[in-house]
């Protein structure tokens, strides 16, 4: 049996217990939890060979990538060895919720689903096409037996100020996750292009959306438990984040209808999820509102922990850029990696 202080020590420590998953956990008090796993992950530009409307030109047999149905296919077994091996120390099914950042389309989502590394987990898909003028949209994975989807809808994020500036949408979708309702927000802000300062108010915009999205929730239930994920483009102590989504790094300092930050300590220590002239950002990140935050009351649905995905395999072991990313090409080079950005997930947990 394990007791209590056993189950927490052994999640903070990262030890594996083939029993901690959304089946539950018997403690020697007789009480029963309940663990479930959330994660995020850009996929850095998840194209197949086909030619679409959309901007794909590099992603074609003949394009500046010289992308080919080789090249995809071990792109898509690489992606499924990661998100086969995300959140399963604490889950044997791994993720029952993942969002995901630059995808060409649905399409590409149901090849990853059907990769045999993650087939048997029956991922289900939630997609919209955006305007982005990459061609690149976010997208919902989750399992059916643990997230029970009630509804989803994708805000566009325009500018007032350039009609012409067309970036990816912010998903929405509703369900139960251990018989409560859970609210997913996946986005993936504007980027630095043209500097960071320059570029800061795209950011702030997208911010804003996102607020106006959050603030919709409240309204219908002021208690809403939400999670806000993306790649912001932005880190945590950034202004977009910390002051328009309304984010603290401490959960002692949210406020109702704020929300904790659980990358933002990372942050500090100098973890990052990817990496820019020998410098670590840390711009994937999953957000937490305050009806998750219960303290050691796991009688709610609660958040537990959160973690960069940070595994040998997915980091370069040679070269200029040792220690970076291992990511599919850079400068029309073929390298054979799996994603420019690391993946990050948090642990909820639930008392039965």
């Amino acid at each position: 049996m394990l007791t209590k202080t056993m189950f927490k020590i052994g999640l903070l420590s990262l030890s594996v217990f083939a029993i901690l998953s959304t089946s539950t956990v018997e403690a020697q008090e007789k009480k029963q939890y309940q663990v479930s796993c959330v994660g995020f992950y850009n996929l850095e530009n998840l194209f197949n060979t086909i030619d679409d409307p959309n901007r794909d030109e590099e992603y074609l047999p003949d394009g500046r990538n010289s992308w080919t149905i080789e090249k995809y296919n071990h792109k898509l077994k690489n992606l499924s060895i990661v998100l086969e091996d995300l959140g399963k120390d604490v889950s044997p099914d791994g993720c029952a919720i993942i969002g995901v950042a630059e995808v060409e389309n649905r399409g590409v989502l149901e090849d990853l689903v059907s990769q045999p590394k993650i087939k048997s987990r029956n991922y289900k898909i939630i997609h919209y096409d955006s305007p982005d003028r990459r061609g690149i949209d976010v997208g919902l994975l989750y399992q059916e037996k643990y997230f029970k989807v009630k509804n989803s809808i994708s805000y566009k994020l325009t500018f007032p100020d350039d009609t012409a500036y067309y970036t990816r949408d912010q998903l929405i979708v509703s369900g139960t996750l251990m018989g409560e309702e859970v609210n997913v927000i996946v986005a993936h802000w504007p980027s630095r292009r043209g500097g960071e300062q320059k570029s800061e108010p795209r950011r702030i915009q997208a911010a804003q959306l996102g607020r106006k999205i959050i603030d919709s929730l409240y309204a219908d239930n002021p208690n809403a438990k939400i999670l806000y994920m993306g790649d912001l483009n932005d880190d945590p102590v950034n202004r977009s984040v910390m002051e328009y989504i309304k984010s603290k790094g401490k959960i002692s300092k949210v406020k109702k209808k704020e929300f904790f930050n659980p990358m933002w300590n990372f942050y500090k220590k100098g973890n990052g999820t990817l990496a820019w002239n020998d410098a670590w950002n840390l711009f994937d990140q999953i957000l937490i509102s305050k009806a998750f935050l219960n303290g050691t009351d796991y009688s709610k649905l609660s958040y537990y922990k959160a973690f960069v995905y940070r595994k040998p395999y997915l980091l370069q072991t040679e070269g200029r850029y040792k220690g970076y990313p291992l990511r599919t090409s850079a400068g029309g080079q073929y390298l054979g990696g799996y994603s420019d950005h690391l993946p990050v997930y948090v642990v909820l947990i639930k008392e039965l």
